[in-house]
């Protein structure tokens, strides 16, 4: 768990939680801005991939390899790739690519090479509808200036790791991203 922090908040050089409020009907509804301003959507849902992590035998030379021959642009923990919101193209948004150190205990308690994170809207709403479908949940919301994170389980055995980010603090950073 202390790598992927690590990645996340040094990665662009790449608790306290929402409240859940009482009604039901609130985690599917989409509230309206006042005086003619477009509505936001906070329906609990994936809204895009915020990472894709897998093992591999030499995580150093695996990274050298895509530089030199993709062109990304990596540090010790990957690569950041930098696009815009489809929704609101004035903000930028990231995805994390990262090898792991084979053997690595993080994707556990998966058997699986790789792990996804998902880019989520509405962390705590979701978490309730996951719950609610029994999906195993395996830890709590975490809260870090650049987001919220939780993981669970697939029904085919694959640990996923749902992140609502707070873009802008990567934004901040300006270190060197994937473009």
């Amino acid at each position: 768990m202390k790598y992927f922090l690590v990645i996340i908040s040094i990665v662009t050089i790449f608790f306290d939680c929402s409240r859940e409020t009482n009604s039901a009907n609130n985690m599917t509804n989409k509230t309206q801005e006042t005086n003619g301003q477009s509505s936001k959507d906070t329906t609990p849902k994936v809204t895009g991939i915020g990472g894709i992590f897998f093992f591999s035998e030499n995580p150093e030379k695996t990274k050298d390899w895509y530089s030199k021959n993709l062109g990304l642009e990596v540090n010790q923990w990957g690569s950041s790739f930098e696009f815009r919101n489809a929704n609101r193209p004035e903000e930028i948004n990231y995805l994390q690519w990262g090898p792991f150190k084979e053997g690595s205990e993080y994707f556990e308690p998966s058997k699986k090479d790789f792990m996804i994170n998902y880019r989520v809207q509405n962390i705590e709403g979701l978490l309730k509808q996951l719950k609610e479908n029994g999906v195993t949940i395996l830890d709590s919301i975490e809260t870090y200036e650049y987001g919220k994170f939780v993981h669970i389980m697939d029904d085919e055995g694959n640990k996923i790791e749902l992140w609502e980010p707070v873009d802008s603090v990567f934004t901040a950073m300006e270190g060197k991203t994937t473009k």
